[in-house]
Protein backbone atom coordinates (compact mmCIF):
# COMPACT_ATOMS: atom_id res chain seq x y z
CA UNK A 1 0.00 0.00 0.00
CA UNK A 2 2.68 2.39 0.32
CA UNK A 3 3.07 3.53 -3.10
CA UNK A 4 0.03 4.28 -2.93
CA UNK A 5 0.25 7.58 -0.88
CA UNK A 6 2.84 9.42 -3.32
CA UNK A 7 1.05 8.02 -6.43
CA UNK A 8 -2.08 10.00 -4.46
CA UNK A 9 0.04 13.00 -3.51
CA UNK A 10 1.05 13.44 -6.93
CA UNK A 11 -2.27 13.47 -8.46
CA UNK A 12 -3.28 15.86 -6.37
CA UNK A 13 -0.32 18.26 -6.70
CA UNK A 14 -0.97 17.67 -10.77
CA UNK A 15 -4.70 18.22 -10.51
CA UNK A 16 -3.89 21.59 -8.28
CA UNK A 17 -1.09 23.45 -10.70
CA UNK A 18 -3.97 22.72 -13.23
CA UNK A 19 -6.25 24.42 -10.95
CA UNK A 20 -3.98 27.57 -10.17
CA UNK A 21 -3.09 27.73 -14.26
CA UNK A 22 -7.24 27.82 -15.00
CA UNK A 23 -7.49 30.40 -12.25
CA UNK A 24 -4.83 32.65 -13.78
CA UNK A 25 -6.21 32.07 -17.43
CA UNK A 26 -9.70 33.07 -15.99
CA UNK A 27 -8.33 35.82 -14.26
CA UNK A 28 -6.51 36.99 -16.75
CA UNK A 29 -9.28 36.62 -19.56
CA UNK A 30 -11.59 38.50 -17.31
CA UNK A 31 -9.39 41.60 -16.60
CA UNK A 32 -8.31 42.10 -20.06
CA UNK A 33 -4.68 41.50 -18.91
CA UNK A 34 -3.94 39.01 -20.90
CA UNK A 35 -0.70 38.94 -23.10
CA UNK A 36 -0.52 37.17 -26.33
CA UNK A 37 2.83 34.86 -26.70
CA UNK A 38 4.93 36.10 -29.52
CA UNK A 39 3.31 34.61 -32.60
CA UNK A 40 3.09 34.88 -36.41
CA UNK A 41 -0.65 34.21 -37.34
CA UNK A 42 -2.18 33.54 -40.57
CA UNK A 43 -6.08 33.12 -41.35
CA UNK A 44 -6.54 30.87 -44.21
CA UNK A 45 -9.96 31.86 -44.99
CA UNK A 46 -12.31 29.85 -47.90
CA UNK A 47 -14.05 32.20 -50.35
CA UNK A 48 -15.37 30.14 -52.87
CA UNK A 49 -18.96 30.29 -54.41
CA UNK A 50 -20.65 27.95 -51.55
CA UNK A 51 -19.77 30.90 -48.73
CA UNK A 52 -22.26 33.44 -49.38
CA UNK A 53 -21.30 37.30 -49.60
CA UNK A 54 -23.39 37.83 -46.07
CA UNK A 55 -21.41 34.71 -45.11
CA UNK A 56 -18.21 35.94 -45.85
CA UNK A 57 -18.53 38.72 -43.90
CA UNK A 58 -19.22 36.88 -40.54
CA UNK A 59 -16.36 35.28 -41.44
CA UNK A 60 -14.67 38.55 -41.46
CA UNK A 61 -16.39 39.49 -38.06
CA UNK A 62 -14.37 36.23 -36.55
CA UNK A 63 -11.23 37.76 -37.55
CA UNK A 64 -11.78 41.12 -36.50
CA UNK A 65 -12.82 39.66 -33.04
CA UNK A 66 -9.99 37.15 -32.32
CA UNK A 67 -7.72 39.90 -33.86
CA UNK A 68 -8.89 42.73 -31.33
CA UNK A 69 -8.04 40.03 -28.25
CA UNK A 70 -4.41 39.97 -29.65
CA UNK A 71 -1.87 42.02 -28.29
CA UNK A 72 -0.74 43.03 -32.03
CA UNK A 73 2.82 44.50 -32.55
CA UNK A 74 5.92 43.91 -34.27
CA UNK A 75 7.86 42.11 -31.63
CA UNK A 76 4.32 40.32 -29.94
CA UNK A 77 1.76 39.11 -32.58
CA UNK A 78 1.46 39.43 -36.81
CA UNK A 79 -1.25 38.78 -38.51
CA UNK A 80 -1.45 37.86 -41.93
CA UNK A 81 -4.68 36.78 -44.21
CA UNK A 82 -4.72 34.31 -46.88
CA UNK A 83 -7.92 34.21 -49.24
CA UNK A 84 -8.55 31.02 -51.61
CA UNK A 85 -10.87 29.35 -53.96
CA UNK A 86 -9.42 27.95 -56.88
CA UNK A 87 -6.75 30.48 -56.65
CA UNK A 88 -5.02 32.21 -53.75
CA UNK A 89 -4.37 35.75 -52.63
CA UNK A 90 -2.03 37.13 -50.26
CA UNK A 91 -4.90 39.51 -48.88
CA UNK A 92 -2.45 40.75 -45.68
CA UNK A 93 1.05 40.12 -45.29
CA UNK A 94 3.15 39.50 -42.25
CA UNK A 95 4.94 42.73 -42.00
CA UNK A 96 2.59 45.40 -43.59
CA UNK A 97 0.07 45.70 -40.72
CA UNK A 98 1.09 46.14 -36.85
CA UNK A 99 -1.61 47.80 -35.43
CA UNK A 100 -5.05 46.54 -34.18
CA UNK A 101 -6.69 49.67 -35.97
CA UNK A 102 -4.96 48.64 -39.74
CA UNK A 103 -5.49 44.81 -39.73
CA UNK A 104 -9.50 45.80 -38.96
CA UNK A 105 -9.40 48.20 -41.81
CA UNK A 106 -7.74 45.65 -44.22
CA UNK A 107 -9.82 42.50 -43.35
CA UNK A 108 -12.96 45.07 -44.10
CA UNK A 109 -11.85 45.62 -47.29
CA UNK A 110 -11.30 41.82 -48.45
CA UNK A 111 -13.47 40.58 -51.34
CA UNK A 112 -14.77 37.19 -51.77
CA UNK A 113 -12.93 34.93 -54.63
CA UNK A 114 -16.65 33.51 -55.60
CA UNK A 115 -14.90 30.43 -57.62
CA UNK A 116 -13.54 26.63 -56.71
CA UNK A 117 -12.36 25.13 -53.16
CA UNK A 118 -8.34 24.49 -53.65
CA UNK A 119 -7.45 24.23 -49.74
CA UNK A 120 -4.47 22.12 -50.43
CA UNK A 121 -3.02 25.32 -52.76
CA UNK A 122 -3.93 27.87 -50.09
CA UNK A 123 -2.24 25.67 -47.41
CA UNK A 124 1.05 25.35 -49.85
CA UNK A 125 1.02 29.17 -50.60
CA UNK A 126 0.78 29.77 -46.68
CA UNK A 127 4.53 27.78 -46.08
CA UNK A 128 6.01 29.05 -48.95
CA UNK A 129 4.77 32.30 -49.35
CA UNK A 130 3.10 33.90 -46.19
CA UNK A 131 5.10 32.07 -43.58
CA UNK A 132 8.23 33.48 -45.43
CA UNK A 133 10.78 36.05 -44.08
CA UNK A 134 10.34 38.17 -47.12
CA UNK A 135 6.29 38.52 -46.18
CA UNK A 136 7.32 39.60 -42.15
CA UNK A 137 7.64 36.18 -40.94
CA UNK A 138 10.21 35.63 -37.94
CA UNK A 139 12.73 32.84 -38.26
CA UNK A 140 13.15 32.71 -33.96
CA UNK A 141 12.69 29.53 -32.04
CA UNK A 142 10.60 31.58 -29.44
CA UNK A 143 8.06 33.00 -32.14
CA UNK A 144 5.25 30.24 -32.48
CA UNK A 145 3.70 29.98 -36.25
CA UNK A 146 -0.18 29.18 -36.14
CA UNK A 147 -2.24 28.88 -38.99
CA UNK A 148 -6.24 29.26 -38.53
CA UNK A 149 -8.30 27.80 -41.57
CA UNK A 150 -11.94 28.59 -41.82
CA UNK A 151 -13.71 26.18 -44.68
CA UNK A 152 -16.89 25.13 -45.80
CA UNK A 153 -16.58 22.33 -48.00
CA UNK A 154 -14.76 19.34 -49.37
CA UNK A 155 -11.20 20.32 -51.14
CA UNK A 156 -11.06 20.25 -54.92
CA UNK A 157 -7.18 19.05 -54.23
CA UNK A 158 -5.41 16.78 -51.60
CA UNK A 159 -5.04 18.18 -48.64
CA UNK A 160 -3.59 15.23 -46.49
CA UNK A 161 0.25 15.48 -47.76
CA UNK A 162 0.17 19.57 -47.99
CA UNK A 163 -0.71 19.92 -44.30
CA UNK A 164 1.86 17.53 -43.16
CA UNK A 165 4.91 19.43 -44.66
CA UNK A 166 3.24 22.25 -43.32
CA UNK A 167 3.53 21.01 -39.45
CA UNK A 168 6.50 19.26 -40.11
CA UNK A 169 7.98 23.12 -41.10
CA UNK A 170 6.91 23.88 -37.44
CA UNK A 171 3.03 25.62 -38.63
CA UNK A 172 0.45 24.72 -36.06
CA UNK A 173 -2.67 24.21 -37.73
CA UNK A 174 -6.16 24.91 -36.44
CA UNK A 175 -8.86 23.66 -38.92
CA UNK A 176 -12.63 25.35 -38.46
CA UNK A 177 -15.38 23.26 -40.64
CA UNK A 178 -18.59 25.17 -41.19
CA UNK A 179 -22.28 23.26 -42.36
CA UNK A 180 -21.64 20.72 -44.62
CA UNK A 181 -17.65 20.37 -44.83
CA UNK A 182 -15.92 17.04 -44.71
CA UNK A 183 -14.51 16.36 -41.13
CA UNK A 184 -12.57 13.71 -42.00
CA UNK A 185 -10.61 16.22 -44.12
CA UNK A 186 -10.18 18.54 -41.32
CA UNK A 187 -8.86 16.10 -39.16
CA UNK A 188 -6.24 15.78 -41.69
CA UNK A 189 -5.31 19.28 -41.95
CA UNK A 190 -5.23 19.83 -38.30
CA UNK A 191 -2.12 19.24 -35.62
CA UNK A 192 -2.83 16.91 -32.51
CA UNK A 193 -4.19 16.47 -30.88
CA UNK A 194 -7.36 16.80 -32.87
CA UNK A 195 -9.50 17.36 -30.10
CA UNK A 196 -7.74 20.83 -29.62
CA UNK A 197 -7.38 22.05 -33.03
CA UNK A 198 -10.60 20.41 -34.97
CA UNK A 199 -13.77 22.96 -34.46
CA UNK A 200 -17.00 22.69 -36.26
CA UNK A 201 -20.09 24.67 -36.09
CA UNK A 202 -23.35 24.20 -38.11
CA UNK A 203 -23.65 27.44 -39.77
CA UNK A 204 -21.61 30.62 -40.00
CA UNK A 205 -24.05 32.52 -38.10
CA UNK A 206 -22.33 31.03 -34.75
CA UNK A 207 -18.02 30.77 -35.89
CA UNK A 208 -18.49 33.96 -33.28
CA UNK A 209 -18.42 31.31 -31.07
CA UNK A 210 -15.36 30.33 -31.48
CA UNK A 211 -14.17 33.70 -30.60
CA UNK A 212 -13.61 32.91 -27.04
CA UNK A 213 -11.28 29.88 -27.55
CA UNK A 214 -9.16 31.53 -29.94
CA UNK A 215 -8.46 34.38 -27.16
CA UNK A 216 -7.47 31.49 -24.75
CA UNK A 217 -5.66 29.90 -26.98
CA UNK A 218 -2.97 33.19 -27.85
CA UNK A 219 -3.54 34.33 -23.66
CA UNK A 220 -0.05 34.08 -22.31
CA UNK A 221 -1.74 34.40 -18.03
CA UNK A 222 1.84 35.07 -16.74
CA UNK A 223 2.42 38.85 -16.05
CA UNK A 224 2.62 41.24 -19.05
CA UNK A 225 5.91 43.39 -19.58
CA UNK A 226 5.36 47.13 -20.20
CA UNK A 227 3.41 47.31 -23.85
CA UNK A 228 4.65 50.69 -23.90
CA UNK A 229 7.82 50.33 -23.52
CA UNK A 230 8.10 47.19 -26.17
CA UNK A 231 5.76 49.28 -28.88
CA UNK A 232 3.77 46.22 -28.67
CA UNK A 233 0.35 48.82 -28.67
CA UNK A 234 -1.66 50.91 -30.92
CA UNK A 235 -2.10 54.06 -29.49
CA UNK A 236 -1.65 56.91 -32.57
CA UNK A 237 -0.32 59.24 -29.95
CA UNK A 238 0.81 58.69 -26.49
CA UNK A 239 0.53 55.48 -24.85
CA UNK A 240 0.78 55.59 -21.27
CA UNK A 241 1.72 52.19 -18.59
CA UNK A 242 -0.64 50.32 -16.31
CA UNK A 243 -0.95 47.00 -14.21
CA UNK A 244 -0.69 44.68 -17.50
CA UNK A 245 -1.68 46.52 -19.74
CA UNK A 246 -1.53 49.82 -21.17
CA UNK A 247 -4.32 52.81 -21.77
CA UNK A 248 -3.93 55.93 -25.20
CA UNK A 249 -4.01 59.52 -24.46
CA UNK A 250 -3.22 62.33 -26.98
CA UNK A 251 -0.73 65.16 -27.13
CA UNK A 252 -2.33 69.07 -26.21
CA UNK A 253 -4.57 70.08 -28.46
CA UNK A 254 -6.09 66.44 -29.51
CA UNK A 255 -9.17 64.90 -28.16
CA UNK A 256 -9.32 60.47 -27.67
CA UNK A 257 -11.70 58.95 -29.87
CA UNK A 258 -14.27 56.60 -28.95
CA UNK A 259 -12.18 53.74 -30.06
CA UNK A 260 -10.06 54.64 -27.12
CA UNK A 261 -6.56 54.75 -29.78
CA UNK A 262 -7.19 57.49 -31.85
CA UNK A 263 -6.58 61.36 -31.67
CA UNK A 264 -8.10 64.08 -33.61
CA UNK A 265 -7.41 67.56 -33.58
CA UNK A 266 -10.86 69.01 -33.59
CA UNK A 267 -14.30 68.31 -31.94
CA UNK A 268 -16.96 67.14 -33.96
CA UNK A 269 -16.95 69.13 -37.42
CA UNK A 270 -19.90 70.51 -39.03
CA UNK A 271 -20.64 68.46 -42.45
CA UNK A 272 -23.33 68.65 -45.58
CA UNK A 273 -23.95 64.95 -46.43
CA UNK A 274 -26.48 63.56 -48.79
CA UNK A 275 -27.43 60.18 -49.88
CA UNK A 276 -28.56 59.89 -53.22
CA UNK A 277 -30.28 56.93 -54.03
CA UNK A 278 -31.46 54.64 -56.72
CA UNK A 279 -35.13 53.66 -56.87
CA UNK A 280 -35.24 52.05 -60.11
CA UNK A 281 -37.55 48.92 -60.61
CA UNK A 282 -34.55 46.64 -60.39
CA UNK A 283 -33.56 47.38 -56.61
CA UNK A 284 -37.02 46.00 -55.99
CA UNK A 285 -39.81 47.01 -52.93
CA UNK A 286 -38.12 44.80 -50.14
CA UNK A 287 -34.28 45.96 -51.05
CA UNK A 288 -35.81 49.27 -50.86
CA UNK A 289 -37.00 48.64 -47.47
CA UNK A 290 -33.42 47.26 -46.58
CA UNK A 291 -31.61 50.42 -48.30
CA UNK A 292 -33.49 52.95 -45.69
CA UNK A 293 -32.76 50.45 -42.78
CA UNK A 294 -29.39 51.24 -44.12
CA UNK A 295 -29.62 54.96 -44.40
CA UNK A 296 -31.13 54.93 -40.64
CA UNK A 297 -28.21 53.11 -39.62
CA UNK A 298 -26.10 55.52 -40.72
CA UNK A 299 -28.42 58.23 -39.18
CA UNK A 300 -28.07 56.47 -35.56
CA UNK A 301 -24.14 57.10 -35.52
CA UNK A 302 -23.92 61.05 -36.88
CA UNK A 303 -24.26 64.02 -34.48
CA UNK A 304 -27.04 65.37 -36.13
CA UNK A 305 -27.68 69.20 -35.18
CA UNK A 306 -28.25 72.58 -36.42
CA UNK A 307 -23.78 73.01 -35.84
CA UNK A 308 -22.77 69.95 -36.81
CA UNK A 309 -24.18 67.15 -39.10
CA UNK A 310 -27.17 67.70 -41.80
CA UNK A 311 -28.44 65.60 -43.94
CA UNK A 312 -30.12 65.37 -47.50
CA UNK A 313 -31.88 62.78 -49.26
CA UNK A 314 -31.83 62.38 -53.39
CA UNK A 315 -34.07 59.43 -54.83
CA UNK A 316 -33.83 58.83 -58.49
CA UNK A 317 -34.84 56.72 -61.17
CA UNK A 318 -36.05 57.74 -64.43
CA UNK A 319 -36.07 61.12 -62.91
CA UNK A 320 -34.82 62.65 -59.93
CA UNK A 321 -36.44 63.68 -56.85
CA UNK A 322 -35.22 65.32 -53.82
CA UNK A 323 -37.03 63.52 -50.93
CA UNK A 324 -36.41 66.34 -48.37
CA UNK A 325 -32.91 68.96 -48.41
CA UNK A 326 -30.19 69.83 -45.88
CA UNK A 327 -30.97 71.24 -43.15
CA UNK A 328 -34.59 70.67 -43.20
CA UNK A 329 -34.71 68.06 -40.10
CA UNK A 330 -31.99 69.18 -37.34
CA UNK A 331 -32.49 65.68 -35.23
CA UNK A 332 -32.38 62.02 -36.04
CA UNK A 333 -35.96 61.11 -34.95
CA UNK A 334 -37.15 63.36 -37.49
CA UNK A 335 -34.65 62.26 -40.47
CA UNK A 336 -35.57 58.77 -39.95
CA UNK A 337 -38.97 58.89 -40.12
CA UNK A 338 -38.57 61.14 -43.07
CA UNK A 339 -36.46 58.27 -44.66
CA UNK A 340 -39.27 55.66 -43.64
CA UNK A 341 -41.45 57.74 -45.72
CA UNK A 342 -39.81 57.57 -48.98
CA UNK A 343 -41.82 56.22 -51.74
CA UNK A 344 -40.05 53.88 -54.26
CA UNK A 345 -39.86 55.11 -57.65
CA UNK A 346 -39.43 52.05 -59.47
CA UNK A 347 -38.39 52.87 -63.01
CA UNK A 348 -35.27 53.21 -64.88
CA UNK A 349 -31.49 54.34 -63.91
CA UNK A 350 -30.69 57.74 -64.51
CA UNK A 351 -27.67 57.92 -62.08
CA UNK A 352 -26.10 60.71 -64.41
CA UNK A 353 -28.77 62.72 -63.86
CA UNK A 354 -28.93 62.07 -60.22
CA UNK A 355 -25.58 63.46 -59.58
CA UNK A 356 -26.02 66.67 -61.53
CA UNK A 357 -29.22 67.39 -59.42
CA UNK A 358 -27.23 67.09 -56.34
CA UNK A 359 -24.38 68.72 -57.54
CA UNK A 360 -26.89 71.82 -58.88
CA UNK A 361 -29.76 71.75 -56.63
CA UNK A 362 -29.04 70.05 -53.09
CA UNK A 363 -25.68 71.00 -52.36
CA UNK A 364 -27.00 74.62 -53.37
CA UNK A 365 -26.52 77.62 -50.70
CA UNK A 366 -30.64 78.56 -51.44
CA UNK A 367 -31.81 74.79 -50.40
CA UNK A 368 -29.84 74.74 -47.35
CA UNK A 369 -26.21 73.73 -48.28
CA UNK A 370 -23.53 75.97 -45.72
CA UNK A 371 -20.69 77.40 -47.01
CA UNK A 372 -17.11 76.58 -46.31
CA UNK A 373 -18.88 73.10 -44.78
CA UNK A 374 -17.19 69.30 -45.74
CA UNK A 375 -20.25 68.33 -48.27
CA UNK A 376 -19.96 64.78 -49.15
CA UNK A 377 -22.20 62.89 -51.32
CA UNK A 378 -23.18 59.19 -51.18
CA UNK A 379 -24.61 57.45 -53.67
CA UNK A 380 -26.40 53.90 -53.76
CA UNK A 381 -26.62 52.06 -57.31
CA UNK A 382 -27.47 48.56 -57.90
CA UNK A 383 -26.97 48.48 -61.75
CA UNK A 384 -26.22 50.15 -65.04
CA UNK A 385 -26.55 53.65 -65.38
CA UNK A 386 -28.71 54.23 -68.39
CA UNK A 387 -26.92 57.60 -68.76
CA UNK A 388 -23.68 59.13 -68.65
CA UNK A 389 -21.72 59.52 -65.35
CA UNK A 390 -18.32 60.41 -66.25
CA UNK A 391 -19.27 64.85 -66.57
CA UNK A 392 -21.43 64.82 -63.63
CA UNK A 393 -19.31 63.09 -60.99
CA UNK A 394 -15.87 65.24 -62.75
CA UNK A 395 -17.90 68.28 -61.76
CA UNK A 396 -18.55 67.01 -58.70
CA UNK A 397 -15.33 66.16 -57.77
CA UNK A 398 -14.01 69.63 -58.80
CA UNK A 399 -16.26 71.13 -56.67
CA UNK A 400 -14.75 69.86 -53.78
CA UNK A 401 -17.72 66.76 -53.20
CA UNK A 402 -16.10 64.19 -51.53
CA UNK A 403 -17.64 61.05 -53.26
CA UNK A 404 -18.45 57.85 -52.11
CA UNK A 405 -20.13 54.76 -54.51
CA UNK A 406 -21.66 51.81 -52.82
CA UNK A 407 -23.32 49.25 -55.43
CA UNK A 408 -25.35 45.94 -54.73
CA UNK A 409 -26.27 43.38 -57.39
CA UNK A 410 -25.41 44.13 -60.52
CA UNK A 411 -23.93 47.55 -60.21
CA UNK A 412 -20.93 47.94 -62.47
CA UNK A 413 -17.53 48.54 -60.82
CA UNK A 414 -16.26 50.65 -63.47
CA UNK A 415 -19.16 53.23 -62.84
CA UNK A 416 -18.42 53.12 -59.24
CA UNK A 417 -15.14 54.04 -59.28
CA UNK A 418 -15.68 56.36 -62.15
CA UNK A 419 -18.41 58.35 -59.20
CA UNK A 420 -15.75 57.54 -56.58
CA UNK A 421 -13.04 60.39 -54.79
CA UNK A 422 -9.42 59.71 -54.77
CA UNK A 423 -8.06 57.16 -53.50
CA UNK A 424 -10.58 55.41 -55.24
CA UNK A 425 -10.09 52.01 -53.38
CA UNK A 426 -11.20 53.86 -50.45
CA UNK A 427 -14.58 55.28 -51.94
CA UNK A 428 -16.70 52.56 -53.83
CA UNK A 429 -17.73 49.64 -52.30
CA UNK A 430 -19.42 46.56 -54.06
CA UNK A 431 -21.67 43.49 -52.07
CA UNK A 432 -23.62 41.06 -54.23
CA UNK A 433 -26.39 40.80 -51.45
CA UNK A 434 -28.59 43.76 -50.52
CA UNK A 435 -28.54 41.32 -47.05
CA UNK A 436 -25.01 42.28 -46.70
CA UNK A 437 -24.88 45.98 -46.77
CA UNK A 438 -25.20 46.71 -43.40
CA UNK A 439 -21.38 45.53 -43.61
CA UNK A 440 -20.47 48.17 -45.80
CA UNK A 441 -21.15 50.68 -43.07
CA UNK A 442 -18.16 49.56 -41.37
CA UNK A 443 -15.80 49.66 -44.17
CA UNK A 444 -16.85 53.22 -44.70
CA UNK A 445 -16.19 54.22 -40.81
CA UNK A 446 -13.10 53.26 -41.45
CA UNK A 447 -12.17 54.98 -44.85
CA UNK A 448 -13.39 58.19 -43.51
CA UNK A 449 -11.54 61.41 -42.46
CA UNK A 450 -7.87 59.81 -44.09
CA UNK A 451 -6.18 62.94 -44.73
CA UNK A 452 -7.90 66.09 -42.44
CA UNK A 453 -9.40 64.77 -39.40
CA UNK A 454 -11.62 68.06 -38.90
CA UNK A 455 -13.17 68.11 -42.60
CA UNK A 456 -15.34 64.83 -41.08
CA UNK A 457 -15.05 63.74 -37.85
CA UNK A 458 -18.94 63.29 -37.62
CA UNK A 459 -19.33 62.13 -41.20
CA UNK A 460 -20.14 58.79 -41.11
CA UNK A 461 -19.76 56.88 -37.87
CA UNK A 462 -21.41 53.98 -38.26
CA UNK A 463 -22.81 51.17 -35.89
CA UNK A 464 -20.51 48.73 -35.41
CA UNK A 465 -23.25 45.72 -35.63
CA UNK A 466 -27.22 46.06 -35.75
CA UNK A 467 -26.82 44.00 -32.70
CA UNK A 468 -25.80 46.78 -30.55
CA UNK A 469 -28.86 48.79 -31.25
CA UNK A 470 -31.13 45.91 -30.51
CA UNK A 471 -28.87 45.08 -27.04
CA UNK A 472 -29.93 48.98 -26.49
CA UNK A 473 -33.34 48.33 -27.37
CA UNK A 474 -33.85 44.93 -25.36
CA UNK A 475 -32.50 46.85 -21.81
CA UNK A 476 -34.76 49.74 -22.21
CA UNK A 477 -37.38 46.98 -22.42
CA UNK A 478 -35.96 45.38 -19.56
CA UNK A 479 -36.20 48.92 -17.31
CA UNK A 480 -39.89 48.95 -18.40
CA UNK A 481 -40.65 45.84 -17.61
CA UNK A 482 -39.30 46.53 -14.15
CA UNK A 483 -40.88 49.48 -13.49
CA UNK A 484 -44.28 48.15 -14.44
CA UNK A 485 -43.89 45.08 -11.82
CA UNK A 486 -43.00 47.37 -8.99
CA UNK A 487 -46.19 49.67 -10.21
CA UNK A 488 -48.25 46.19 -10.61
CA UNK A 489 -47.07 45.36 -6.41
CA UNK A 490 -47.76 49.16 -5.43
CA UNK A 491 -51.51 48.55 -6.64
CA UNK A 492 -51.60 45.52 -5.51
Amino acid sequence: MTPTVPLFLLLLGLIGAQATFDQRMAAAMASGLCKTRPTDLVFIIDSSRSVRPSEFEQVKEFLTNVINGLNVGPNITRVGVVNYASRVKNEVSLKTHHTKTALVKAVSKIEPLSTGTMTGLAIQFAQNVAFSEAEGARAKPDVSKVAIIVTDGRPQDNVKDVAQRARDAGIKIFAIGVGRVDITTLKQMASEPLDDHVDYVKSYSVIEKLTKKFKEVFCDPDPVSDLCATGDHDCQQVCISTPGSYKCACKDGFTLMDDGRTCSACGNAAIDAVFVIDGSKSVRPENFELVKKWINQIIDKLDVSDKNAHVGLVQYSSTVRTEFPLGRHSNKKDLKEAVKKMVYMERGTMTGMAIHHTVDNVFNIAQGARPGVQKVAIVFTDGRSQDYIGDAAKKAKELGLKMYAVGVGNALESELKQIASEPIGEHYFYTADFKAMSQIAKKLQINVCNDDPCECDTLVKFQKKVEDALQALNKKLETMSKRIALLENKIV
